[in-house]
Parts: structure tokens; C-alpha cells; sequence
């Protein structure tokens, strides 16, 4: 689900479909007519961690996922921190680990969700303390970690073929298995 704003955040005024001349030619987006500002609709930064352990990977769960759906650690950057100190951040908060290495992977889509993730590997350590946001979490060996056909599955893959190991993802049916009840409404 993608919120887009109906109001302008400066005046008030109910925002229109309004098509303007931009540097690349005709351009529609959600504009005020009152005042002039623009919704730019620009992806969202997301940091993604593959959470390395004593040499075992990480997953964990998602309060809100299907019992079989485990994923990286990931979470959104705040105002005033690097992606560095937000991965870091975020693996603390939602771990309780400590991270003592941050190396990047890479900068992945995320079309549906309109965000860009930027994917790190941590090394940390601690003991495992999981938010209220997380109900679970599995420790792998490499060779036995699946990728999925999203970005921080995309991710995990790139550092695994790092690590010398080719990554095997989720066949179809795996995948729509792992990921069946994650798009039904929420429960009252």
C-alpha cells in the first residue's frame, strides 16, 4: 500500500493532478493550485543488513509476515545519520546487536513499495534481543541461505557470490509459498 498525500503540506488546499513543463518535457504530478508546491513522489531510502554472526547469517521475521517469510534486518534512515550509522542503528534496535563492521553491498529497487535500498553487510555481535516489531529470527550457514526475487533478495545474492558461493533462490512456487498471507488485509 503507497500513501500519497491529498492535501498540500503548505497551505491546506487539495492537491490536483497537474501537468507543468519540467526539465524533461510535460510532466503530471500531485500539485496545489492555490500555492504551487509539489508532491515529487521521490523512492524512499531504506537500509537493508545482512546481519553476519559468529560466520552465520541472520533473518529475522516481521511481526506482520506470514510464519514462513524471514528477510533481512531493514528499516528507513533518519534525519542527521549516515546510512552507516542508521544500518548500525537499526540492527541494534531491532536486534539488540552490536555492530562492529559495515561494508556496502549495493543500491537495489524496490519499484512496488516506491523505495531504493541500500544494502549493507554487517558483522556483529551480542546476544539476540528481538524488538516488538520482529517475532522471530533464524541463523544460517551460507550455503544454506535462499534468496528471494526482491531487492534485499537481490542483495543477499550479490554478497553471497562475494563470499564465493553462487546464490539459489526460491523457485515460484517456494517463494508465493513462503510469502502467502502477506498481502490480506489486517486482522481487527
Amino acid at each position: 500500500m503507497q500513501y500519497e498525500p491529498r492535501h498540500c503540506t503548505h497551505c491546506g488546499t487539495p492537491l490536483a493532478l497537474i501537468t507543468v513543463a519540467e526539465d524533461g518535457g510535460d510532466k503530471q504530478r500531485l500539485r496545489c493550485p492555490a500555492c504551487g508546491w509539489t508532491h515529487w513522489n521521490n523512492p524512499t531510502p531504506v537500509l537493508a543488513a545482512i546481519v553476519e554472526v559468529n560466520g552465520q547469517v541472520l533473518l529475522a521475521r516481521n511481526a506482520a509476515w506470514p510464519g514462513k517469510m524471514f528477510a533481512l534486518i531493514t528499516g528507513f534512515m533518519e534525519a542527521g545519520e549516515s546510512p552507516q550509522e542508521g544500518i548500525a542503528r537499526e540492527v541494534k534496535e531491532e536486534t539488540n546487536l552490536d555492530v562492529t563492521a559495515t561494508t556496502l553491498v549495493g543500491a537495489y529497487e524496490f519499484m512496488r513499495m516506491n523505495q531504493v535500498i541500500i544494502a549493507y553487510h554487517v558483522v556483529a555481535q551480542g546476544e539476540v534481543k528481538l524488538s516488538p516489531e520482529l517475532v522471530d529470527y533464524r541463523m544460517y550457514d551460507l550455503a544454506d541461505l535462499k534468496c528471494w526475487p526482491a531487492g534485499t533478495g537481490y542483495a543477499l545474492a550479490d554478497w553471497l557470490r562475494t563470499r564465493g558461493h553462487e546464490p539459489v533462490f526460491f523457485t515460484a512456487e517456494e517463494n508465493a509459498e513462503r510469502r502467502r498471507g502477506l498481502d490480506l488485509p489486517p486482522k481487527d
